[in-house]
């Protein structure tokens, strides 16, 4: 790529603006790929990083899941459309309702309305997802089903239970023969044992500039179906190809109808400002292209995946530490502007007295973190405080929070970040049907006012 030079230098210049270790990028344009890593996988045990260093993937595995499902609708083993009771006829959930009626769209595509950040370490044995499943009863509904966006990493280890059972496989086993072996994803894991014989990048959490690395390595077995795959930046672009392209693998193999590949990124549910979502992929207009993407985030590894299948062109970048996520995002914009010539207009700022903004002022809880929204003269200010539960539901928090962040509204109930670490976040306000404020919706997840 003629850009490999000045999308390094970039990189590196990023890399030491957020204090990320480590970075592995593949970018595809036409028929035209370029792939290499910069620095370290591990700042206590040092490799150095390049094309093929294994990254967990984090939530772009639920793309996997979704695809997975695409191959057994094909076979006739599951309806996207019909009661998930009809695969899981004990499926036990807090609202009835809900359970009789949610189907595997809802659960793909977060519209099933229950709380989703629901993670815990219950067994590392097949009967992982079984046992998840059966919690999910205890888990409230907060919405009801397809109402409110809200991104429900509960939905996918539901929907990983419904494979195992049409199946009759583990859910690791069952996406290694319906996914990775046909689409040649031969650095593509679940397992730690497959991993530890590759070069592998460790999380590191950046503070004050300092990265350490983070324990435990890797996410509960719970969390495969949602985001336990690991992989490196040549796979994930062949995966890339293969959702841009008519259904076929590399090597000509029929893997999904053309259909099937257009029905997951059909727009199906709407995320408010964020696009729209289809069957796990996440949908945009960037600066009229169409980008279909996922990314995702475990515990110090935070990647970004995009897609433009109308131009042939992907990205993805993985990274090593909490403070990737500014740093993908960084790459992804620039790439796309220098190679596609697309970049994402800045939306208007729009004026909002001092007495208006005292009505968004309080306290929105979520199960991994609540927002402070407060007020400091004219200035509307969020301060995200984690509250734990992540990789697993008994874990406690590990970075304290950070200060309040000045935000500024974009539209009508709709504020954006204007500082680090969440510079460029999006958040929106949602009302009740008598008008009062109710939830904000940020990182994509509803949080309640209290």
């Amino acid at each position: 790529m003629v850009l490999e030079q000045e999308l390094r230098a970039y990189i590196e210049e990023r890399m030491a603006h957020y204090g990320v270790p480590g970075v592995a990028v593949g970018v595809l344009h036409g028929h035209t790929t370029t792939a290499f890593g910069i620095g370290v996988t591990n700042v206590n045990y040092p490799l150095p990083v390049d094309d093929r260093t294994l990254f967990q993937i984090g939530s772009t595995s639920k793309t996997f899941c979704g695809t997975a499902t695409m191959c057994l609708v094909e076979q006739g083993k599951i309806d996207l459309d019909a009661p998930i009771r009809t695969y899981l006829p004990d499926l036990a959930l807090q609202d009835e309702e809900v359970a009789a009626h949610v189907t595997m769209r809802h659960a793909l595509g977060h519209a099933s309305g229950w709380l989703g950040d629901y993670f815990d370490d219950l067994s590392d044995g097949d009967d992982a997802l079984a046992q998840y499943v059966t919690k999910m009863a205890e888990l409230p509904q907060l919405v009801p089903m397809k109402t409110i966006y809200s991104y429900n990493n509960a939905g996918f280890g539901l929907a990983g239970r419904v494979i195992e059972v049409v199946t009759g496989k583990p859910y690791e086993t069952a996406l290694q023969e319906l996914v990775f072996a046909p689409l040649g994803l031969a650095h593509t894991y679940f397992f730690a044992k497959n991993v530890i014989t590759e070069k592998f990048a460790v999380g590191h959490l950046v503070l004050d500039g300092i990265p350490t690395v983070v324990k435990p390595w890797q996410l509960p077995r719970t969390a495969n179906a949602a985001g336990g795959i690991i992989a490196d930046v040549r796979d994930q672009l062949a995966y890339a190809v293969f959702h841009m392209g008519d259904g076929t693998a590399a090597n000509g193999a029929r893997v999904l109808s053309s259909a099937s590949i257009a029905e997951m990124q059909r727009p199906w549910f709407s995320k408010g400002y964020d696009g729209e979502m289809g069957v796990t992929w996440h949908i945009d207009d960037v600066g009229g292209v169409r980008v279909v993407r996922h990314g995702g985030a475990t515990l110090g590894q935070l990647t970004a995946f995009e897609m433009v299948p109308e131009q042939r062109f992907a990205v993805t970048v993985l990274t090593n530490a909490n403070r990737g996520v500014e740093l993908h995002g960084d790459v992804t914009r620039w790439v796309k502007e220098h190679v596609l010539g697309i970049s994402v207009p800045k939306p208007a700022h729009i004026a909002v007295s001092a007495d208006a903004l005292a009505e968004y002022v309080g306290t929105y809880t979520g199960a991994l973190s609540h927002i402070n929204v407060t007020l400091e003269g004219d200035v509307l200010r969020v301060q995200p405080v984690a509250q734990g539960g992540f990789p697993s539901k008994d874990d406690k928090i590990v970075a304290p929070p950070p200060l309040p962040v000045p935000v500024v509204f974009i539209g009508t109930d709709t504020i954006k970040a204007e500082s680090e670490p969440i510079k460029g976040s999006v958040g929106e306000f949602l009302r009740s049907e008598g008008g009062a404020i109710a939830w904000l919706r940020m990182g994509g997840r509803i949080l309640q006012r209290t």
